[in-house]
């Protein structure tokens, strides 16, 4: 009798035309996105855990083991250590309690540039890439109080703490803490905006705008003003962040509030 094909959620993501079902899925799509969170892969062995990596945290390349689940929840179900695992990566995060860092590629890849499966049509993708913080400047033909903000945030920033660092792409600057985003950063001609990590409360007053992003939060720089507060803004940002990683909450643009019911009934499932 032929095997009957069971598939995931249509996603349409670079290649993997449908969501992980298994934990197969969850590695083949993890190669595909290992790039955009600073890493790369060293070995994918038998045994726990599965993968050792380098992810770049700004000093240098740190070393991180890496167990690959379907659900955040099976790692425990399956006796794993966590003192010999540094990530998770899952296709869904449902460990509330979770005692390490995860990575859940279900939202995650929701914020990531998509090469979805087309007919080749013979063209070739000639995105802009940047060397440097001044080439983003002028290309982007940001006046002088931009570029003097901007300098003068990220200096405050790393002077507090030497481990952040800055990821220049195609449309933002990503701030790093060092291991997570924790603002994205757009430049324009005469202003600047943010958004940043929030955990889903209020930042120096300011309120959440964005419906999709409930744990982020969004403002702008016009004036010299603007850009001192922003400072604290993001070291509160950052601050936050790292206290997520550690409780293992989600993180990710698009997470939610709480991991959700879902990880209360695998809880109440065990006991």
């Amino acid at each position: 009798m032929r095997e009957k094909s069971i598939v995931g959620d249509l996603i349409n993501f670079r290649g993997l035309v449908y969501a992980p079902v298994n934990e197969n899925g969850v590695i083949f799509l993890f190669g595909k996105v290992a790039e955009d969170f600073n890493m790369y892969i060293e070995e994918i062995k038998p045994g726990f855990p599965d993968c050792i990596a380098r992810r770049f945290i700004g000093k240098g390349w740190e070393r991180v083991a890496i167990e690959f689940e379907y659900q955040s929840y099976n790692f425990k179900t399956h006796g794993h250590d966590p003192e010999h695992c540094d990530l998770i990566v899952c296709w869904e995060h449902n460990w509330k309690d979770c005692p390490i860092e995860v990575l859940e590629l279900k939202t995650e890849i929701q914020s990531l540039e998509n090469n979805p499966v087309k007919r080749p049509d013979g063209t070739k993708n000639n995105s802009t890439t940047f060397e440097s913080i001044e080439e983003f400047y002028r290309l982007l033909d940001c006046n002088k109080n931009v570029q003097k903000w901007f300098n003068n945030i990220y200096k405050n920033l790393t002077e507090h703490d030497d481990n952040i660092w800055a990821k220049v792409s195609t449309k933002f600057i990503g701030l790093y803490s060092p291991e997570k985003s924790f603002a994205s950063v757009r430049l324009y001609k005469n202003s600047i905006s943010i958004e940043s990590f929030s955990r889903g409360a209020e930042i120096e007053g300011i309120s959440q705008t964005n419906k999709n992003s409930p744990r982020w939060i969004k403002f702008s720089i016009k004036k010299d003003d603007d850009a001192k507060k922003a400072i604290n803004i993001l070291l509160e940002s950052q601050k936050r962040l790292k206290e997520a990683i550690e409780d293992g909450e989600p993180t990710s643009y698009f997470s939610g509030g709480e991991l959700g019911a879902k990880i209360e009934n695998d809880e109440e499932e065990e006991n």
